[in-house]
């Protein structure tokens, strides 16, 4: 694959045999953006699960504390008095079975998913539509509830899913590359707790094995999976 100039300028400056600590990988991720557009910081882990197991499936959400730098599009099933709080917390857009064809018919112009109990049976028919993009409805994550308004505050303010694939990696976006060191920092501290507090207790081992910072369109930055408890403490140094 053809790279460009400055992503080979963005890899010099990565050692790829060193690991970086949380705010050395934060700084460097913003150093080395090079995209026209404000880049997306993501950030990749090597979990040491077995996903194929239910008791060591690692799923859940988390509120970033200053956002993902992006508004959500979020889609709400609800009917009557349900749609209308859905529509007044500020979701784009709120059906029933109209959506249920338009999704079936190609539409996925959206982000997230809500739904409300009752609309469930039908929801599940898009199982093979919404499931592979992580989109569908799921109690665990607080996107099927009664509470709509809520959902829909929670994510539009920066509330992430995520959920180890059947490699045992996840995935999850901390913010933008014009976000702040502290900002970025501590959307990092905030989803590696939850993920940490999520340990199966039948994982054994070392449970995160590797982790890798990047950002839109750029190259990779090991970071030391033993400080992911040290963040924190970096955040008093930013």
């Amino acid at each position: 694959m053809k790279r460009s100039k400055a992503y080979k300028a963005a890899v010099e400056r990565i050692d790829a045999d060193r690991l970086y600590s949380p705010l050395e990988a934060v700084q460097l991720a913003k150093e080395t953006a090079a995209t026209k557009f404000d880049a997306t910081v993501e950030v990749a882990l090597r979990l040491g699960v077995d996903p194929r197991k239910a008791d060591q499936m690692v799923r859940g959400t988390v509120n970033l504390p200053n956002g993902t730098g992006k508004t959500a599009r979020v889609l709400v099933f609800a009917g009557g008095a349900k749609a209308e709080e859905a529509r007044e917390a500020g979701a784009d857009i709120v059906g029933s079975d109209d959506l249920i064809e338009r999704i079936q018919g190609g539409f996925l112009d959206f982000d997230a998913v809500v739904a409300t109990p009752d609309q469930m049976g039908k929801v599940g028919r898009l199982g093979r539509v919404l499931g592979p993009r992580g989109l569908m409805p799921n109690p665990k994550t607080g996107t099927v509830t009664m509470d709509v308004a809520k959902a829909v505050t929670d994510i539009k303010g920066g509330k992430i899913e995520f959920r180890v694939d059947r490699h045992a990696n996840l995935h999850f976006i901390i913010g933008k590359a014009s976000f702040s060191e502290r900002q970025l920092l501590e959307n990092y501290a905030a989803a590696i707790e939850e993920i940490q507090r999520l340990k199966p207790s039948a994982a054994k081992g070392r449970y995160v094995k590797k982790a890798t910072l990047t950002t839109s369109m750029g190259p990779g930055i090991p970071v030391d999976p033993n400080a992911v408890r040290n963040v924190v403490a970096e955040l008093v140094e930013a």
